[in-house]
């Protein structure tokens, strides 16, 4: 298994339900082709910088998941054909970058637990 980091543009027009029909429908999709989600952001809807099927706006999804290496042709087919998807990249990440990734992730949530547990304690916040 390979490690893979998929950027998928939604479309703009999706609620909040929708947004998450989507995410689990994504999730399907790569389990189908043997891979499992790492790590998965809703950065929201944004601007794009051209139009894109006729769309000015777009909702980001940041995946980072796993795939058999021969089955990403057949994922990237799987993007294409689910309707909600208007633009989609998928890279191969090496092993040192998505342990980079997720030592971020890690770092950036025991910073939040410290900058929670010194407001709790009534001190006053250093950033």
């Amino acid at each position: 298994m390979r490690n893979y980091h998929s950027v998928l543009i939604l479309k703009p027009d999706l609620d909040e339900d929708q947004v998450d029909q989507s995410v689990e429908k994504i999730t399907s999709i790569i389990n189908k082709f043997g891979g499992s989600i790492l790590k998965l952001d809703k950065w929201g809807k944004k601007r794009l910088a051209y139009r894109i099927k006729k769309n000015k706006f777009g909702y980001y999804l940041n995946v980072y998941h796993t795939c058999e290496q021969g089955r990403v042709l057949d994922l990237e087919k799987g993007y294409q054909l689910y309707e909600q998807i208007i633009k989609y990249l998928v890279i191969r990440l090496e092993e040192r970058d998505i342990v980079r990734v997720m030592d971020k992730d890690k770092d950036s949530a025991a910073e939040e637990n410290r900058s929670e547990e010194t407001v709790a304690a009534g001190e006053p916040d250093k950033s």
